[in-house]
């Protein structure tokens, strides 16, 4: 039968690919027997010759959809299931994790990484298909057509809740291996910050170059203080090839997953990270750090040193001066009946200087003319992108839904017709500005119009979200909290 032809290569791949070892590749063959509901089993002359993990998997669900071993509404889960009889138990990844990290943490991550693409948990075919460019603004700009488009927070956070209690949201550590989210090829490994118990994994839909989350191992609500400061800079003298940030805690500017402690990093350097100085200051109790007004679009103070407690102290001062400010005529309301409103989003990267820790300042105030947020991607832009602008996108890459890949394609033939259709009246904006600009008359001309177009709406989006207006009232409210030239 072809399904055990099928079944032959995946074991075959396994072997070269997953560490599956001969003494136990019976025992996997016959899970894979149990999953697939088959009660008896032919060996064939078939071997694995190289084919991609997506093409094998592939290969195995046409053959068990035609031969009806499960209906297609269970595909993912049965694949998923496949996957994770093949691969490493958790306890077996995290020993040799932990020995390679012993020599090359970099190397560690990296053989992490690799093994979770290998195992089908990083979509990584499906991610290097996102477009994707570097645009003149020093922007990043992506269309994700793997992740669903959240205009609402509220079903943001309800698509990453867990009905009945287990796990309590997707992604605490019980996920690993669990069948009911279809996480069996999930692999995690352990870190410890100060005393508490935590733990990466990669997204399965990276926005980024090994994109991954450090999870508290204990379902506690995100949060940011001090220890926050200390244990995003434990992150990156652990793992110094990476960057690590946390969303800020509140909805509208946060994450998805506010009810659970955890970071987000990884191994690119995002355009954040190479903006430069508008002004520094300093400060005369800490003299061993400086405060920089960050020369960004949206509104961000760096703090540089190499003393780890002068960083988180500075750090806190800032937090605890911008949680509690107010500027009634900019519409600055820090806390009302709604409740909190002001926070910040801390990323850390080590340089050569030591530790950078970039502060966002962030503001999740509404109003009548702005029901969405204050300091949110202004109406004009929703059609672009009215999703939360939490941390990866507040640094500068932008994650654009997958809608947009056939919409744009849409809108530059209207270009290069020199007409609008009805039908697409809500990027009236995007078409005339790119009209106004240059006309474009090649479909070459019209995709570099429209990827600066792109670029420039991201830059107003940041721009939008920027609590402070000019760099100088930045410099202002650090001038109020005791800093100076």
């Amino acid at each position: 039968m072809k399904i055990f032809e099928a079944i032959d290569k995946l074991i075959g791949y396994a072997e070269e690919k997953l560490s599956l070892c001969e003494r136990n590749a019976s025992y996997a063959r016959n899970t894979l027997l149990m999953v697939l509901g088959l009660e008896s089993y032919e060996k064939s002359e078939a071997k694995y010759a190289g084919e991609s993990v997506s093409a094998l998997l592939g290969a195995l669900n046409e053959i068990a959809l035609s031969e009806g071993l499960y209906p297609e509404e269970d595909a993912e889960k049965k694949l998923d299931a496949v996957m994770g009889a093949l691969m490493l138990p958790p306890a077996e990844v995290e020993k040799i994790f932990s020995e390679i990290y012993e020599h090359s943490p970099e190397e560690a991550t990296q053989w992490l990484y690799d093994y979770s693409v290998a195992g089908d948990y990083v979509k990584k075919e499906k991610l290097d298909k996102n477009p994707r460019f570097s645009a003149k603004n020093g922007l990043i700009v992506t269309i994700n057509k793997a992740k669903p488009e959240f205009r609402d927070p509220k079903k943001a956070v309800s698509g990453n809740s867990v009905k009945g209690g287990y796990p309590k949201c997707s992604i605490c550590r019980e996920n690993e291996g669990y069948h009911g989210r279809a996480k069996r090829t999930l692999r995690t490994v352990s870190l410890t910050f100060g005393n508490e118990r935590w733990f990466w994994q990669f997204s399965p839909y990276g926005y980024f170059y090994q994109h991954g989350i450090a999870v508290n191992e204990t379902h506690t609500p995100m949060h940011v203080d001090e220890d926050t400061f200390y244990r995003l800079m434990d992150f990156v003298d652990a793992f110094p090839h990476y960057f690590i940030g946390c969303n800020a805690p509140l909805p509208r500017i946060g994450g998805s997953v506010l009810a659970h402690d955890h970071f987000q990093g990884g191994g690119e350097k995002l355009p954040l990270f190479l903006a430069g100085i508008a002004k520094t200051l300093v400060c005369d109790k800490y003299p061993d750090v400086k405060i920089g007004v960050l020369d960004w679009f949206g509104t961000c103070v760096r703090i540089t040193g190499r003393n780890r407690a002068s960083i988180a102290q500075v750090s806190e001062i800032i937090r605890k001066g911008w949680v509690s400010y107010t500027d009634e005529a900019r519409g600055l309301i820090p806390e009302d009946q709604d409740g909190m409103h002001h926070a910040v989003s801390p990323t850390v990267v080590k340089t050569a200087d030591g530790y950078e820790m970039n502060l966002i300042l962030r503001s999740n105030i509404t109003s009548k003319q702005y029901p969405d947020g204050v300091f949110h991607a202004h109406p004009e832009f929703h059609v672009i992108k009215k999703e939360s602008i939490g941390l990866i996108e507040a640094q500068g890459l932008f994650i654009l839904p997958g809608r947009l890949e056939q919409e744009l394609e849409e809108v530059k033939e209207a270009l290069l017709k020199g007409a609008l259709p009805e039908e697409l009246k809500d990027f009236r904006l995007l078409y005339d500005e790119i009209r106004e600009k240059n006309t474009p008359h090649t479909k070459e001309e019209a995709d570099e119009a429209m990827r600066d177009e792109l670029a420039s709406i991201c830059e107003r989006i940041l721009k939008n979200t920027a609590v402070f207006e000019t760099h100088q009232d930045t410099e202002k409210f650090l001038r109020g909290l005791g800093f100076y030239d």
